[in-house]
């Protein structure tokens, strides 16, 4: 396996940034990864976001970014071209799946049903995003991981403290979050940022029980 893909796996967390301003960005990134949140996706309508995908790639080097909400192969491809390790799509869109693996880059896709998730998955996708999930719960990801033992899920939208646990011991390889960890809506300020550590290591912390 990629050991990208198994890095991914084992981090547990993909932390989405949606929303932020771009000069908060790499503060952003430095926080989470000092609370052990090391795979970000930076979401592709965030302004000069080309630019902030290479910076924050070069100077985080243990942290993998990637592009999020990247709809067509283009997007895909301009992402790629400015460092983003995995692409992060909310919908099955195979050409985009297919450019992503063309150029050995981890593709992301966003499913919801069986069929879309194996379809997907049969294009390429190395880990489907099952979104929204909250929509159908850890139940829902249970069932749908019994007949497709073999695709790796990634639950993501609705997933808290509260219940990370139940979506991993449900046969999540692990989960997307989005504002429950990055409020991007709130002050970045130094004292925003000492809490997004804390709550790293906190949704950190709750993936390992779960494995545990």
């Amino acid at each position: 396996m990629n050991h990208l893909l198994q890095e991914i796996q084992d981090n547990g967390i993909v932390a989405i940034i949606r929303g932020a301003k771009p000069e908060n960005i790499l503060s952003i990134a430095k926080a989470l990864r000092e609370g052990g949140v090391k795979t970000l996706e930076i979401t592709v309508e965030t302004p000069q976001v080309l630019k902030l995908i290479e910076q924050v790639s070069q100077e985080l080097d243990d942290v993998i970014v990637g592009a999020g909400t990247v709809l067509d192969p283009e997007t895909a491809r301009a992402a790629i071209m400015a460092g983003a390790k995995f692409i992060f799509s909310p919908t099955v869109n195979v050409e985009t799946i297919r450019l992503t693996k063309r150029y050995g880059v981890i593709s992301i896709a966003g499913a919801l049903t069986p069929t879309e998730i194996l379809t997907a998955y049969e294009n390429g996708s190395d880990i489907i995003k099952v979104f929204p999930a909250n929509v159908f719960g850890p139940g829902y990801l249970k069932d749908v991981h019994g007949p497709l033992p073999h695709i790796p899920l990634m639950p993501t939208g609705g997933i808290s403290l509260a219940n990370i646990k139940e979506y991993i011991q449900a046969g999540g390889v692990a989960a997307g979050l989005g504002s429950a960890l990055v409020d991007t809506k709130k002050e970045i300020n130094d004292t925003y940022l000492a809490e997004l550590t804390a709550k790293s290591k906190e949704y950190v912390e709750a993936v390992q029980a779960a494995r545990a």
